[in-house]
């Protein structure tokens, strides 16, 4: 169980359940959770073409609770216009997940790298956009100043860990598409509505801290 009172304890535990960024593989051969996880006739036909991205778990420690940095993406983006995201991107060639993740945090919220402990990894994460994205877990300074870049981002906030971590706020929730029914995580949040691959790595970051409710795979 995660620590519910010692920070410091939390903080430690939370470490203790992730990938270090030295055992860091960017073989495609290693499990990785997707979008297709609720929708099992849905497959990724090759992999390989999937391109490299990465975001940022910023976990902030405020006086009455832990929080996780989100945002809203800017109403001017041509794709997932409006929607909660972390920050994060593509990966630059020759670029680690860690670099890509805090780069990108630094261009969208103004994020200093320096506020900024690197914790380590979770398992990849595959979009039905295609994209293989690498959750960056991080411990962000309280003191930092964050500041939305309003060409990509219209609003950042933060969001309790506890209710995110929550397996009664993890609605599975589904949409009719061109292509059928497509099943999503979703964790509405006040007037916040988190779903979509932001829900589902949320879901794997609970699974990796908790890895006896995580599914058994068949």
């Amino acid at each position: 169980m995660i620590p519910q009172t010692d920070a410091a304890a939390r903080r430690a535990f939370i470490k203790s359940r992730l990938d270090p960024i030295e055992a860091y593989d960017p073989c495609l051969k290693n499990d990785w959770r997707s979008d297709f996880d609720l929708n099992p006739g849905l497959r990724i036909d090759n992999p390989h073409a999937l391109r490299p991205a990465a975001v940022l778990i910023g976990l902030v420690q405020r006086p009455e609770s832990l929080n996780v940095i989100l945002t809203r993406r800017s109403d001017t983006l041509r794709s997932h216009t409006g929607q909660i995201a972390f920050p994060g991107g593509r990966c630059d060639p020759g670029e680690t997940p860690w670099g890509t993740a805090l780069r990108e945090a630094n261009e969208e919220v103004g994020l200093d790298p320096r506020f900024v402990e690197v914790a380590g990894l979770i398992q990849g994460y595959a979009t039905v956009t295609g994209f293989h994205v690498t959750p960056v877990v991080g411990f962000v300074d309280p003191d930092c100043e964050l500041v939305a870049n309003p060409d990509e981002v219209a609003d950042v906030f933060e969001t309790p860990f506890d209710f995110l971590m929550d397996p009664a706020n993890h609605q599975r929730q589904h949409r009719d598409t061109p292509t059928g029914r497509r099943f999503f995580y979703a964790m509405p949040w006040n007037e916040r509505f988190i779903w979509g691959a932001t829900a589902g790595m949320l879901r794997a970051l609970y699974e990796r801290l908790h890895p006896e409710s995580a599914p058994v795979e068949a």
